[in-house]
């Protein structure tokens, strides 16, 4: 029998940055300060923050997480689209910017218009290649997960990612989190429907 449970954590909206937009940002040759690490290997949270904006409301607060990647995207809530007034923002993976939405980032240094980056993030599950063999999955497979007791629900089109350098582990966003009743911590389970 596969595996079928793991450890799901929330995610609150937050950004990936490249070299080049953390210097226009926070200044020529500025290195990211990390605060903790993440579950993800080499993943951390940093201590910097930015503000996003959109065509009718901004975020303030917007953590980084690092390391810097190639290029910057900002993953936000479901609920965020009406504050910052994106109602056609995408939901999509990580790193699947085109088409998605632009947005404005303001730093300590200098602001930035992006004409892409901004994402709602599919919901999804890291793999490393052995989890992905226990578990019988395969790398962009869609899955159904069971989460939550009370308010729990089967969560459909939740994405298998598969990586080496990927830790086993689930992320779902704080909307989510809040609709099922739950915290960082909890466990998941795959369902066949």
């Amino acid at each position: 029998m596969p595996e079928t449970k793991m450890i799901v954590n929330l995610s609150n909206r937050h950004i990936h940055i490249s070299r080049q937009d953390l210097e226009a940002l926070f200044g020529v040759g500025y290195q990211l300060t990390k605060t903790k690490d993440l579950m993800q290997p080499g993943q951390f949270a940093c201590a910097e923050t930015v503000t996003i904006v959109g065509p009718k409301g901004k975020f303030e607060g917007v953590r980084i997480l690092g390391p810097e990647r190639k290029e910057t995207q900002c993953e936000i809530l479901a609920s965020d689209v009406f504050k910052l007034g994106v109602p056609g923002c995408p939901v999509r993976e990580s790193g699947q910017l085109e088409g998605s939405f632009p947005f404005e980032i303001i730093g300590p240094k200098g602001s930035i218009k992006k004409e892409k980056g901004l994402i709602i993030a599919l919901r999804h599950i890291h793999f490393d290649p052995a989890a992905a063999a226990r578990f019988e999955v395969k790398d962009k497979q869609l899955v159904a997960l069971k989460v939550g007791t009370d308010r729990g629900a089967i969560l459909l089109n939740v994405v298998c990612r598969v990586h080496p350098s990927y830790a086993l582990e689930c992320h779902l966003d704080f909307d989510e989190g809040n609709a099922l009743g739950i915290t960082s911590g909890v466990m998941g389970e795959i369902v066949k429907l």
